[in-house]
């Protein structure tokens, strides 16, 4: 890693720190520091599950608490079991927890503003777009890709999703049952291989990998949310399942896919992919794709 660039990322932190008010014991002019501040925002008017700020904010239990225990003293937040499972516990917000929370608001309005009034107009899209560029970078880092359990309730979720977007966007739309198999047998080890890329404890995409004793390794289900795009999270997932194949000594990587998918098309033929001839009898198949790992 450069000197100078993890020097310019630590100038950058002192800057932002010191700008925000993260030094601030009173946070925003309240009586409360930053943490205890984005923890009754974390909140929210409807409540959260404990497990799910701990996610979110990337906090030990054990801070997680000691914030809360706070929070519960000045009568902002109550914690106790959910109302849909007793066995999870959930922060809620008191009436005077949400004033505060809707004041807080309001003051973080204002610290906005003042980053941006004394700036020219473009020096304020340049700030605004460069801000929209480091929030992008700092949430690819913070993704993860690990294998699942094809049962696994983030990996279930993944491969609906990807069903329901698959029907919405085929012209005909899209059947599991008439497409090639997937079952779950088939996609544990030494069989096979579920990816799933996670966001803050959110499932944020997934891939397959179906091994084929004396045929090439053959990827299914590449997918990524929404709310995840733009990160180049595709690519990465792609290269993951490429890396794991090549670990199964795979010198051929192999694809499918529909003609409705031209995002995932130019990936594959970026990622040096090239098209080849219809090598199984995918029914919802336009083009078949293929990539050599190592030589044979």
């Amino acid at each position: 890693m450069e000197r100078e660039a993890v020097a310019q990322v630590r100038r950058f932190n002192r800057v932002v720190t010191g700008r925000v008010g993260a030094l601030d014991d009173r946070y925003l002019a309240r009586d409360r520091p930053l943490g205890e501040a984005r923890l009754l925002w974390e909140i929210g008017a409807d409540g959260c599950d404990l497990r799910s700020l701990r996610a979110r904010l990337g906090l030990d239990s054990g801070y997680l608490s000691r914030l809360l225990r706070s929070l519960e003293r000045d009568g902002l937040a109550t914690v106790g079991p959910g109302d849909h499972d007793r066995r999870v516990h959930t922060a809620q917000l008191t009436a005077a927890g949400k004033r505060e929370r809707k004041l807080l608001d309001r003051r973080s309005d204002e610290l906005a503003e003042s980053f941006l009034e004394p700036l020219t107009e473009s020096q304020r899209a340049r700030l605004v777009g460069a801000m929209g560029d480091v929030e992008r970078l700092l949430t690819v880092g913070m993704v993860q890709i690990e294998a699942r359990d094809p049962a696994d309730p983030q990996a279930q979720h993944c491969l609906r999703e990807y069903a329901m977007e698959l029907d919405r966007r085929f012209e005909n739309g899209f059947d599991p049952a008439r497409s090639r198999s997937v079952q779950a047998s088939e996609l544990r080890p030494p069989a096979g291989l579920v990816l799933v890329a996670s966001l803050a404890s959110e499932p944020a995409g997934c891939g397959v990998l179906k091994f084929h004793s004396g045929e090439p390794t053959e990827i299914k289900r590449l997918w990524v949310a929404e709310s995840a795009r733009g990160l180049g999270l595709g690519r990465r997932l792609l290269a993951e399942l490429e890396a794991r194949a090549a670990e199964k000594d795979s010198p051929v990587v192999r694809l499918d896919t529909n003609a409705a998918l031209t995002e995932a098309i130019a990936l594959y033929r970026s990622a040096g992919y090239r098209e080849v001839a219809p090598f199984n009898d995918e029914p919802y198949a336009h083009h078949w794709f293929e990539k050599r790992l190592r030589s044979s």
